[in-house]
């Protein structure tokens, strides 16, 4: 069995959550004993991992070029991933043209639609309502999990929101969240402990716009008044694609430190003693506090920051509004020792019981054998998934043949 992933980039698991969920799936089909080919027109940085190296097939490939179709026509892959909805409304029609039988699957990474009403919303500092919801992304996003056999959705929240809200049918949809090995006994002991731990800490790429909101909300509106409290403690902020609107904020003088790219995630997350990240918008997991988990060290967000993660908890009811409630816990969290140790407890209970490994592994490869088995019935049960393809063959693929034929012409001249 043949399985193509089309990229939105090349993975880097130690940039970005999206490029650790993206080696957790193609750790799922090489264990599964699947032929795995990479593809993606993007370039290679210095973060990107090497894919070779585990036996993974690369592949660059052209935006609006009939070479894609040569190069699937002749793989012949039984299964296609595409990493986004950006990527299936670019190469899907080209799947389903070349290989019509093979298995489209989408993974979401987290619903655009979502992040960005979210986005606009805060940017006109207005509550975020439906109307905010239903945006082009959303539209565009919808139509492409439609067109998909079946959709992987990270988030039980977004679950919800796909099936309530949108009337996404539940067979076109499987909840695989991040996939988390078990943390033994002994590596729990081995971890620093309360009074071994000093500082805040916080994680993200900056190329993320959350992320970059989330250091300036810190900066503008928290540490300060953090810092009064605890004046020896700092800020270490670590982050993968510093730029200039994250330069902005390095100082040293009040202790909000950028640290820039972390070679180690594990090795600065055992570090610190809490990890702050008050995201204001945004959608999926966020990576940052699973790191957080794995490595004991307890977190302080919104009820963005946690959606997903544990839908009623203390630190789920803080706002992102209510300035004051996010600097008494911070504060309260990296004084008592109690509640710290309480906070870290529930984060291994969450790893193990949400989160394992070995659950949602079994759960996908029998949704997948299900899609298999069922492919021709599936198909026919979603005729408005058939009727966005149709329509997409006829939009998309005319536009991408003229930007072909464009880009011939400016490539002669």
């Amino acid at each position: 069995m043949k399985v193509l992933i089309i990229g939105f980039v090349w993975p880097e698991p130690k940039s970005s959550a999206a490029g650790s969920r993206m080696m957790q799936l193609i750790q799922f089909f090489l264990a599964e004993n699947y032929t795995v080919t990479f593809a993606t027109s993007t370039s290679k940085t210095e973060n990107a991992i090497n894919l070779k190296s585990l036996g993974i097939h690369e592949q660059t490939i052209e935006l609006n070029s009939s070479t894609f179709d040569d190069f699937i026509s002749q793989l012949q892959p039984d299964i296609v991933l595409f990493d986004r909805f950006l990527i299936e409304e670019q190469f899907g029609w080209r799947v389903a043209q070349q290989c019509p039988k093979a298995i489209r699957i989408l993974d979401t990474e987290d619903i655009h639609g979502l992040r960005k009403g979210r986005e606009l919303a805060l940017k006109n500092n207005t509550p975020f309502n439906v109307e905010y919801l239903h945006n082009d992304t959303s539209k565009r996003e919808i139509a492409s999990i439609y067109r998909c056999d079946v959709s992987l959705i990270i988030s039980e929240a977004e679950m919800e929101l796909l099936t309530q809200e949108f009337g996404v049918p539940t067979e076109l949809l499987h909840y695989m969240p991040f996939l988390i090995e078990p943390i033994a006994d002994e590596g729990k002991r081995k971890l620093p402990v309360f009074e071994d731990r000093n500082h805040f800490i916080t994680i993200g790429n900056f190329l993320h716009p959350p992320n970059l909101d989330s250091v300036k909300f810190l900066y503008q509106s928290i540490w300060s008044k953090i810092r009064t409290k605890l004046p020896k403690a700092e800020m270490h902020i670590y982050g993968a694609y510093q730029n200039n609107k994250a330069q902005q904020f390095k100082t040293n003088d009040n202790g909000f430190i950028i640290k820039g790219f972390a070679e180690d995630v594990n090795d600065v997350m055992q570090q610190a003693k809490v990890c702050l990240s008050p995201l204001r918008f945004g959608a999926g997991l966020k990576g940052k506090f699973f790191d957080a988990m794995r490595n004991g060290t307890p977190f302080v967000t919104t009820s963005i920051g946690a959606e997903g993660i544990l839908e009623s908890s203390y630190m789920n009811t803080l706002n992102s509004e209510d300035v004051d409630a996010i600097v008494e816990y911070a504060i309260r969290l990296y004084s008592d020792k109690k509640l710290w140790q309480e906070q870290q407890n529930l984060g291994y209970n969450l790893l193990e019981k949400r989160f394992g490994k070995s659950y949602h592994i079994e759960t996908f490869k029998q949704k997948l054998q299900y899609v298999v088995e069922h492919l021709k019935e599936c198909r026919q049960n979603n005729f408005t998934g058939q009727m966005l393809m149709h329509h997409t063959l006829q939009s998309t693929k005319y536009m991408s043949k003229w930007i072909e034929e464009k880009n011939k012409k400016t490539k002669t001249n």
